[in-house]
Order: C-alpha cells, then structure tokens, then sequence
C-alpha cells in the first residue's frame, strides 16, 4: 500500500521516509546517522572536516551498526586565492578584540576555520573512497566536482545531489546529472549552498523556492530550510517536494554531541535569533546573532572568501569558550530552532513523520 504521494524519492533511495538528515559539518556525527537510518530515513555523514582515513573509519562504523542507504556528504567548491593585504585589515580587526579580551597576541595560520581543521575539498582522494565505500548516495555543497569525478562517483553506483539555493542552480544541476535537487531557501542553516551568480538579498525562501524548482526540473526535489516538524514535512510534500532536507530538527539529539554553549543558544533561540553572516568562514551562512555577527557583520566587506576568514577568529574564539562565552563561536540554526526537541534522532524521525501523514490525512 503506498504511504506517501510521491514516492520516487524513496525508491531512489531505498528509503521508508522522506526525511534526509542533514550532514551539519562539525555537528553530524555516526552515531546519529545510524540511528535517522534505522528510523528509516536518509543518515548522512558529513566528511568536509574530515581526512580520507577518519571517513573510512566513520563509514565502517556505520556499516558495523546499519545496512541502510547512507549519504556521504562533500565540499566541491574553488579554493580562494589569498589576497594578504585583506587578510592583514582582517586580522587587524579581530585582533582588537584579542586585545580587549586579555589574549595574548600569537601568530595564526591562514587556511584553516573556525573549527580548527582543514576544510577539504572533494578530488581524487575522497573520490577513491567514495569508490571504495560505495555509499547509496552522494552529495555535494557549493555545486558540483568536474565532471571525470562526477562519472566515477556515479560509476561506484551512488545517486547524486546537490543543493540549489535558486532556480538557475537548480536547473544546471538537472542539466549535469543530479538524480535530485536539495531547494535551499534562505530560512536555512549553516552555509549557503550557492555557486553561480547572483544575489544573496533575492534569495527565496524554501516555501516559495520548491515550487518554483518543482515546475524547472523533472527529477525530485528536496525541500531544505526552515523544515524541523511534521507540518513543515507536510506542507514542502504538499508544494510537490518529494522529500524534506533537516539539520536543526536534530540539533538537540540525543546523538548529537553538542557543546553547553552551543545548546544554551539553540535552547533560547526564537524567530529572530538567526542571521545570515560571513564573519565566521568568509562564506553567507546563517548562524544564532552573537557579538561577532553584531560588530563585525553581520555581511563584511572586509572577511576574506571561504574558508579564509576563520582562521583569525579561531584562537579569539578558543580564548573565549574558555571562559564561558560564546561572543565568537558560530552556532549554525536554521529560523525554526525553537522547535527543535530534546529526544532519540529515531524519536525525532518517526515524530516527524507520523505528524506529516497526521496532517496530510493519511493516516
């Protein structure tokens, strides 16, 4: 008996619900992807700030604890050239705050982020594991690899997909062969998926977006963005999405290794606790407003590109989570934290779900 109205995503898949866990590079771990994959959805690893060895070990772990379709999660986007004299005005203007904070001044390197690892980029390397995990699905953030790697990864026998953040986007990833399409809108959390021109103040939001994208492409669409409940889950199905992209429904998971600081801001967030900042890493991703999106965004002129602009925060930041203070940490939220719940991401996953089939009627 079918159970949802679009179903081609789950057959894609090999998924019961149409629910993808977002990865949430930094906050996505195994454990939680093992436990949305025995709710029945998609788990998905982030390996973005990992190396080739710790995805291999990840991978392994899941596969120890789960047999469902898994999604590996990668950065595909051109590593910035460094422009010192921005990197220098940059500095200068964190180290202000250094100063002010009783940290004592120490050199820092200049292509790292704010968590402290690399961020890595998928080539041969995460291809050659990719190949050798043969992971159910791929996707990609920030468009998609060249093509040689987008065939291989295909080749391996992984579906593809990527994010869109408009409809152009949308349309270039059906013409280079996503089997899906993620529809970013602006609610969401954590970076901006965007990679061809254009305008971060037109951006739609994920309610007007899906349909939009929808009518542009003929493969299924996955609504991302604001989307933490059953309602969200049946109203981006009722648009014509075919499944519903979530990472702040599980911030609060029991999985979910969060740091105090980290969950005090979720826990308190409300409608207008989120912004859209490039403070943090150089790139537009929206975060929960704190005194560096407030005095030094919340968009800068002066933050180099991504992942540039973190590398002189990190030790500010270091500096003050140790003493309590979240003043410089980026604390990625999508608009709707606030219904974000405290549970088993399985829990979380089969909630969500019965209250979207509720609402639907269809159970």
């Amino acid at each position: 008996m079918k159970t949802w109205r679009d179903e081609r995503l789950l057959s894609l898949f090999g998924i019961d619900v149409p629910i993808i866990q977002a990865p949430m590079a930094g906050v996505g771990n195994p454990q939680l992807a093992i436990a949305v994959a025995r709710a029945g959805a998609l788990g998905s690893l982030p390996c973005a700030l990992l190396g080739v060895g710790p995805v291999r070990e990840a991978v392994s772990l899941i596969r120890r604890h789960t047999a469902a379709p898994l999604n590996l999660n990668f950065f595909c986007h051109t590593p910035p050239q460094p422009d010192q004299h921005q990197l220098a005005v940059w500095k200068e203007r964190i180290q202000a705050y250094a100063t002010a904070s009783g940290m004592p001044s120490a050199p820092t390197p200049t292509v790292m982020p704010p968590s402290g690892t690399g961020v890595h980029i998928f080539a041969e390397s995460f291809c050659a594991v990719v190949e050798e995990t043969r992971p159910h699905v791929v996707s990609f953030h920030f468009g998609l690899p060249e093509a040689s790697l987008v065939a291989r990864v295909r080749a391996a026998g992984a579906r593809i997909i990527s994010s869109a953040t408009t409809v152009s986007e949308a349309r270039w990833l059906a013409d280079h062969g996503c089997d899906a399409i993620i529809a970013m809108g602006i609610e969401a959390g954590g970076h901006r998926g965007t990679f061809l021109p254009g305008e971060l103040c037109t951006q739609a939001g994920t309610f007007a977006l899906v349909p939009q994208i929808v009518d542009a492409v003929r493969v299924p669409v996955i609504a991302a963005g604001g989307i933490t409940d059953g309602r969200g889950l049946a109203a981006a199905l009722m648009l014509g999405a075919s499944a519903v992209q979530m990472g702040t429904a599980y911030l609060l998971a029991d999985e979910v290794s969060l740091p105090a600081l980290y969950r005090q801001a979720i826990e308190q967030a409300g409608d207008e606790s989120t912004a859209l900042t490039n403070v943090f890493t150089g790139r537009p991703a929206r975060a929960i407003v704190n005194r560096a999106v407030r005095e030094l965004g919340p968009l800068s002129t002066d933050a180099p590109p991504f992942p540039l602009a973190g590398s002189p925060l990190a030790s500010l930041r270091t500096h003050c989570e140790r003493n309590g203070s979240g003043d410089f940490t980026p604390f990625w939220s999508g608009q709707s934290a606030s219904l974000a719940e405290t549970l088993p991401a399985g829990e979380i996953t089969r909630r969500i779900a019965a209250k979207a089939l509720h609402a639907m009627g269809i159970r």
